[in-house]
């Protein structure tokens, strides 16, 4: 049927005295001639937005034309054709627009089905700005939840195709305040993902090394998306800031017995054994990072080049107790003046722990764990002695050590063990002295013994003579 016979027609029941209740027959009938012509005629967009706009106006209430107006969205979501669906709903969008508080309904649906049109062509950003007009807060109908957090994380999820990180995170946090009450499964993994790749793209690869792990572990999901979340959470975990809090995080991913099956498990291997990186090796792991992972930092270096310094020089601070910045400099691969300034904010920020001699150029490191504390007071907090501070540990460890052994004597020969020691003293750097009997001296010598681990508790008896 040809346009003028559609406008024809619609002309006709406009000015009909029949009664209403007769009308939505003759409507219907005219929507299947309309759509008869779907194919085959090029003023289908205009025929099926004439025929809206029709049962829109004052010769249909809105209780007759409901039903009628869900059987356009319906012919329209059967359109084979992307294009023209697209066509045919954006029509049918401007035509409910200014009536669009009496139909709601059809609107999100009609505004769904565009989403699907545009999406299936790649046009993301189009299909998100679709979705935004459907109304979720209205007193007109009423929405659950989960539909409303389906919704929204749609609308994330076109935004993060894009790489729209800000658009997609105001979604995101519209669905958090609803998290806890959403009760589909699948709803949940797709906000967790968003949130991860939210927190990759924004660079905080902590973060989003801890969501990605914690999402390969869903039942819900097949082996091969678990296997894709791992290797995420390892790419984000080496990518992050080398640190205290990065090692902890190598070392949980490390453990997790499915980690040798992935491509990424020789590099998350020499990271958390602190081994250095060679340029071949991190030649090939760039290889399949995303672009942002490779974008530059505002020093001129990408991302991936800064951790890979910042753990490699990491790992200096582990195998050497000095070295000089020139040195330094040709470990890194850097200028000495930049392998300087990297040494120096990682020292400040307590990434790693010790000192920096600028007039002998030498950076000496204290080879204890660095304070997980940034900042100067972090660094502060540090003591710059290597050597007296494992003296302090070491005295410490024997004190204990003398303790333990003396308790477990004491426990078996309560009496013999207490005279016995009100006959020991230790002086000086622990050396046995006043030894003046022979039997003090027995006695204190085989302490000194155990403590050694040299005789076993067994022999502890016979030994000192006691009865």
């Amino acid at each position: 049927m040809s346009s003028s016979d559609i406008r024809q027609g619609l002309q006709e029941l406009e000015n009909s005295s029949a009664p209403q209740q007769d009308r939505p027959a003759a409507y219907r009938k005219l929507l299947d001639q309309i759509l008869s012509s779907a194919t085959t005629s090029p003023d289908f967009s205009a025929n099926l937005e004439a025929f809206i706009n029709s049962i829109l106006g004052d010769n249909l209430g809105i209780v007759a034309a409901r039903p009628l107006l869900g059987a356009a969205v319906e012919a329209i979501k059967a359109i084979p054709s992307p294009d023209s669906k697209i066509e045919a709903g954006t029509a049918a969008l401007r035509s409910l627009e200014p009536r669009i508080v009496s139909f709601e309904e059809q609107d999100a649906q009609l505004r769904e089905m565009l989403a699907d049109a545009y999406q299936s062509q790649e046009e993301y950003i189009e299909a998100a700005k679709v979705l935004q007009g459907i109304q979720l807060e209205s007193s007109q109908r009423r929405v659950a939840d989960d539909h409303k957090v389906d919704i929204w994380m749609r609308i994330c999820r076109l935004y993060l195709e894009e790489d729209d990180t800000t658009s997609a995170e105001s979604y995101l946090n519209r669905a958090k305040n609803l998290r806890h009450q959403i009760t589909k499964p699948e709803l949940t993994l797709a906000f967790q993902l968003s949130e991860a790749r939210i927190l990759d793209a924004r660079r905080r690869f902590l973060d989003a090394s801890q969501a990605y792990h914690s999402f390969s572990f869903s039942p819900i999901l097949d082996e091969e998306e678990r296997t894709r979340a791992l290797s995420s959470a390892i790419v984000c975990a080496i990518l992050a800031p080398a640190g205290p809090q990065r090692s902890r995080a190598l070392a949980k991913l490390y453990k997790d017995e499915r980690v040798p099956q992935v491509p990424e498990f020789g590099m998350l291997e020499k990271m958390f054994l602190d081994r250095l990186l060679s340029p071949d090796e991190v030649s090939r792991f760039s290889e399949n990072l995303q672009p942002h992972q490779l974008a530059r930092t505002a020093d001129g270096s990408t991302v991936l080049a800064k951790a890979v310094i910042e753990h490699n020089l990491l790992s200096v601070s582990r195998l050497y107790d000095n070295i000089g910045i020139d040195e330094l400099a040709v470990l890194l691969g850097l200028e000495a003046d930049k392998a300087e300034g990297y040494a120096a904010r990682m020292l400040e920020q307590g990434r790693i722990a010790g000192s920096i001699d600028q007039i002998d150029r030498i950076i000496v490191f204290d080879g204890l764990e660095a304070s997980a504390e940034g900042g100067s007071l972090g660094s502060r907090k540090m003591v710059a002695g290597k050597g007296l501070r494992k003296w302090d540990m070491r005295v410490q460890g024997v004190a204990e050590e003398l303790e333990r052994v003396a308790s477990m004597i004491q426990l078996q020969y309560p009496v013999s063990i207490f005279l016995s020691l009100s006959f020991l003293t230790l002086e000086g750097q622990g050396v046995m002295a006043n030894a003046i009997q022979t039997r003090d001296f027995r006695i204190r010598t085989r302490i000194w013994f155990i403590e050694n681990a040299m005789i076993t508790k067994h022999d502890i008896h016979p030994f000192f003579g006691l009865t």
